[in-house]
C-alpha cells in the first residue's frame, strides 16, 4: 500500500525531491536515505516518508521532476516559433542540451551507466522508457500543428531520429549544444523541404 501523500504531494515534496537530486549527484544514490533528506530539508523522517513514499518512488519522483524541466524548455521553444518548425526544433535541441549540461541528475545517471552508481539505473530504466514515449507523443502533437507534408509515420521517424540523437549527446556530447542544434535543424529542414513521395514500406 503506497502513501497517499506521495502521489498528490504536499508543500515539502518539492524541496525533498530537489535535495535528493543534489545528494545523488554529490554522493551517489546509495548515500540517499530518508534520514539524510530529513536533516537536509529540516523536517522529520516521517514527513519525508509521507511526502515521497519508498526510495523507489523517490527515484521516480526525481526523474519526473527533472523531466518536467526539459518539457518546459521544449514547449517554450515551440511556442516561440509557432510559424517555423525548423527554428522550433533548433531551439528545442539547443535548450535541452544546455539544460542537460548543467543537470545534476542527468550527470548522476550518466556516471551510473559507466559503473559509478549502478543501483540507480535499474530503478529508472522502466520509468524512463514510458516517459520517453510520453515525450514523443507530445512532440508528435506539436509537430502536427505545423501541418508538415509528411505522413504520421514519417513524422514519427523524424522525431525518433532527433530524440535518439539528442539523448546520445546528453550522455556523450561531441559538440556544443548550438552546433548539435544546427545540425539537426539542417537535417529537419531537408526532410521537410523534400517530403517523401511514397509511404514507408513497413509502417
Amino acid at each position: 500500500m503506497g502513501h497517499p501523500a506521495a502521489a498528490a504531494g504536499g508543500p515539502r515534496r518539492r524541496p525533498i525531491i530537489e535535495a535528493a537530486v543534489e545528494l545523488t549527484a554529490r554522493d551517489g544514490w546509495a548515500a540517499v536515505t530518508m534520514a539524510r533528506l530529513a536533516e537536509q530539508v529540516g523536517v522529520s523522517r516521517q514527513t519525508v516518508y509521507n511526502e515521497v513514499g519508498s526510495k523507489n518512488a523517490l527515484a521516480e519522483a526525481m526523474l519526473t521532476h527533472e523531466l518536467d524541466r526539459f518539457l518546459t524548455a521544449i514547449r517554450a521553444a515551440f511556442d516561440r516559433h509557432a510559424d517555423n518548425l525548423v527554428e522550433a526544433i533548433h531551439d528545442a535541441v539547443r535548450d535541452v542540451l544546455e539544460l542537460a549540461g548543467d543537470n545534476l541528475l542527468v550527470r548522476a545517471i550518466a556516471s551510473a551507466t559507466h559503473g559509478a552508481d549502478t543501483e540507480l539505473v535499474p530503478l529508472l530504466t522502466t520509468r524512463a522508457e514510458s516517459l520517453l514515449a510520453e515525450v514523443k507523443k507530445m512532440l508528435a502533437d506539436r509537430v502536427e500543428a505545423y501541418h508538415p507534408a509528411l505522413t504520421a509515420e514519417q513524422v514519427d521517424v523524424v522525431i525518433d531520429v532527433v530524440t535518439r540523437t539528442v539523448l546520445s549527446h546528453v550522455v556523450q556530447p561531441t559538440g556544443t549544444p548550438a552546433a548539435t542544434a544546427d545540425g539537426l535543424a539542417w537535417l529537419a529542414s531537408r526532410v521537410l523541404a523534400e517530403p517523401a513521395r511514397t509511404p514507408l514500406r513497413f509502417a
